[in-house]
């Protein structure tokens, strides 16, 4: 890869890392209340304004230069992370000030992921763009096994304020990289009014039948994952051998996750959305090892392939949507899957022990299982779906 290359993986990198930390930071900040009703407002807080502002995020995305919405994101969880860190060391847990300051986190966000999504496809080659993808997406993984180890520890060690002044000197160093690409600009384009441009970026989506046919089958694997998520530690702790079988079943997800990313940039996969929807409906072999309780090592191994699968998905679907969206749209286009792709897991994770309460844990993984092999295989039969996406010339750098 180029040096741009190169400064490009460590800024995400960085801004991978400060966001692994902030979950565990929080969680065991504000646990020391004793009140689960405190960590659900403060962890509310942070994704409900993600959730609202990611389609004004997407038209910020395509209305201004990638480079500076992301630094200002950037800096914006630098100060807001800064703040936290300041409220734990001097003042101890207060809630209300948290959970505003969780609040400015998510809402920066939102404005920062697709605008970083944008800032790759901006400063990538067409031919480089599986590669590149691959890499940010293994930092990604790496990311979320090392963050919340570090964060734990740190807030073990010397306290949860010093965890989030972490967080946001690594904010900071994104900030200072990311900001400072040497990307050539376009020339200044005339621009429609915000909600036309809101509507347009719907109607760019909508000329994309692969796209909406993905992203709702993307929901369903999210919802499923939710489940996954929450019944599965159950069901290996009282049928799999205790709280170690679930250990080892994660790491070994963890694991293959990390193969796949890591496989996608390498395997000569000739229709990549191919590739994403068997990836996809692979997970369907998680909920259904976990909804009949196989033994611990197929189970360990079911789990190993979805996660392998979403390994692979990752960053071919980060690739084809930068290569098919046209590079004006791609912002609003991709903060709609990103706002499905947001909003489905925790839905699934609040509808798990309801769900699970009425009718078992085995029905609602089996049917999650047939939704999601489904929804996702059914995907392939469309026309363009199975067609290879045209290399294109890149536009201008933004």
């Amino acid at each position: 890869m180029t040096p741009l290359l190169w400064r490009l993986l460590a800024g995400r990198s960085f801004a991978a890392f400060a966001t692994a930390l902030i979950p565990t930071t929080l969680t065991l900040a504000v646990v020391g209340t004793g009140s689960a009703a405190d960590l659900g407002i403060v962890l509310a807080c942070e994704l409900l304004p993600m959730l609202v502002l990611l389609p004004v995020a997407g038209v910020a995305a395509d209305r201004f230069p990638a480079r500076r919405v992301v630094l200002a994101a950037d800096l914006v969880r630098a100060a807001a992370q800064a703040a936290i860190g300041a409220v734990l060391l001097t003042g101890g847990v207060r809630v209300p000030e948290l959970a505003a300051l969780a609040a400015v986190t998510g809402a920066a966000v939102a404005f920062g992921t697709p605008s970083a999504r944008t800032l790759v496809a901006a400063v990538t080659a067409e031919h480089e763009l599986l590669r590149v993808n691959a890499r940010l997406g293994v930092a990604g993984g790496l990311a979320q096994i090392a963050g919340p180890a570090a964060a734990g520890t740190l807030t073990l060690a010397v306290g949860a304020g010093w965890s989030s002044l972490l967080t946001a000197a690594l904010f900071t160093l994104s900030a200072l990289t990311l900001g400072g690409l040497p990307v050539r600009t376009a020339p200044p384009a005339a621009r429609a009014p915000f909600g036309a441009e809101l509507r347009a970026g719907w109607s760019e989506m909508r000329r994309h039948p692969w796209f909406m046919a993905n992203v709702a089958a993307h929901a369903v694997w999210h919802l499923a994952a939710g489940l996954l998520l929450t019944l599965g530690p159950l069901i290996a702790v009282q049928s799999l051998g205790g709280e170690g079988s679930w250990v080892i079943v994660a790491q070994t997800g963890t694991v293959a996750m990390l193969v796949g990313v890591w496989a996608a940039g390498r395997l000569p996969v000739r229709r990549p959305l191919h590739a994403v929807g068997i990836g996809a409906a692979a997970q369907a072999l998680a909920l259904t090892a976990f909804a009949l309780r196989l033994p611990l090592p197929a189970t360990a191994a079911a789990y190993g392939c979805a996660m392998f699968g979403l390994g692979v998905l990752s960053p071919l679907w980060e690739t084809e949507m930068q290569r098919r969206i046209p590079r004006e749209a791609l912002g609003r286009v991709s903060s709609f899957d990103l706002l499905i792709s947001f909003a489905a897991r925790p839905a699934g994770l609040a509808l798990a022990a309801p769900l699970a309460g009425v009718t078992g844990t085995t029905a609602p993984l089996l049917v999650a299982a047939v939704l999601t092999a489904g929804a996702n295989l059914g995907v392939l039969l469309l026309p363009d779906v199975r067609a290879v996406a045209e290399r294109r010339t890149p536009a201008a750098l933004q």
